[in-house]
């Protein structure tokens, strides 16, 4: 059976909770016997179809999604996109990942039918969204396959190092509900973790620099503004970029639990971008600002961290993640 999900609510404008509720969904479609076998015994189907029958999903080190005014959220309070299957959808990369060079990276979303998927709702004016980011937080990306007739996308990809590495799938199927799966990588090669970069409130990037005001308070609606300067004076000509003057995505430290959020809408093009969000718990976020101007697509990033409405951050054996 599918789980529950619960609607992210808005806040003054398009305001995303991160942690709403979806679990691992059941499939739902044909019998396995009503299945060409080389599609049944395909590895992401025979996945699938364990979750289906309640079977646990695959964890990994947490993930999570949503882009829009909608956030899922698996049975048992976690965190959305933290499952590479969930209402019967399942993500299958088809492509082994190499470093330092670019790679046509491939990957398709087997549906309830035991098939990949072929026809999606369009959000943010593409089909589908694809994060991947470094485990540690230092390497984000976030590109628009393109799809083939036969369901599979492919983008091309370049990891900067070795390590491992969590691809976020951002979508919603043809008359469906909004899904993000996730699924960890391995590039192979030496590979030496780097440590979360420090706090920060400001940002470079080229010749901009993006200021941060936050007070991030766990279960509360958290109002973000970031504003944008370019050689020390305001941007009041930011380009629309899929719809929107920016696009921000929060990942929070030690599980990569994802959140994808808009800001409120604006008839101004700068310099301040405004979003709200509610993150579920105390800790450290990454944030990720992706905004465009002279026709250029660019991304700041952010270190918060996320404390209790009188400024505290219980310690790990009061619950410091949730």
């Amino acid at each position: 059976m599918n789980t529950a999900s619960k609607l992210g609510a808005y806040v003054l404008g398009l305001a995303v909770v991160f942690g709403g509720a979806l679990g691992a969904g059941s499939a739902v479609g044909p019998t396995p016997a009503e299945v060409p076998a080389h599609v049944a015994n395909h590895p992401a189907v025979t996945l699938a179809k364990s979750l289906a029958e309640g079977g646990g999903g695959e964890s990994g080190a947490g993930h999570g999604g949503h882009h829009g005014g909608t956030t899922q959220q698996a049975k048992g309070d976690t965190p959305a996109g933290l499952q590479v299957s969930q209402n019967g959808y399942t993500l299958n990369p088809l492509t082994t990942p190499v470093t330092g060079q670019p790679m046509d990276f491939t990957f398709t979303v087997i549906g309830p039918d035991y098939k990949p998927v072929t026809t999606y709702e369009v959000e943010h004016d593409k089909k589908m969204h694809f994060i991947v980011a470094s485990r540690d937080l230092t390497s984000f990306q976030h590109v628009h396959p393109e799809m083939a007739p036969d369901g599979t996308w492919s983008v091309t990809l370049t990891l900067p190092k070795a390590g491992a590495y969590r691809a976020f799938a951002d979508f919603v199927p043809q008359g469906g509900e909004k899904l993000t799966l996730g699924v960890d990588l391995q590039a192979a090669g030496d590979f030496q973790p780097e440590p979360l970069p420090h706090v920060s409130r400001t940002a470079m990037v080229d010749d901009y620099t993006v200021n941060l005001a936050v007070n991030l308070v766990p279960g509360q609606s958290s109002k973000l503004t970031l504003t944008v300067n370019k050689d020390g004076k305001p941007v009041t000509d930011l380009q629309p970029y899929l719809g929107a003057y920016g696009h921000l995505v929060a990942l929070r430290a030690g599980d990569l639990a994802y959140l994808h959020v808009h800001p409120e809408d604006s008839e101004k093009a700068g310099p301040e971008i405004v979003f709200y969000a509610e993150v579920p718990s105390t800790g450290d976020y990454r944030l990720f600002l992706d905004f465009q101007h002279d026709d250029k697509v660019r991304t700041a990033s952010f270190t918060a961290t996320a404390t209790l409405a009188d400024g505290h951050i219980p310690s790990a054996d009061h619950g410091h993640i949730h």
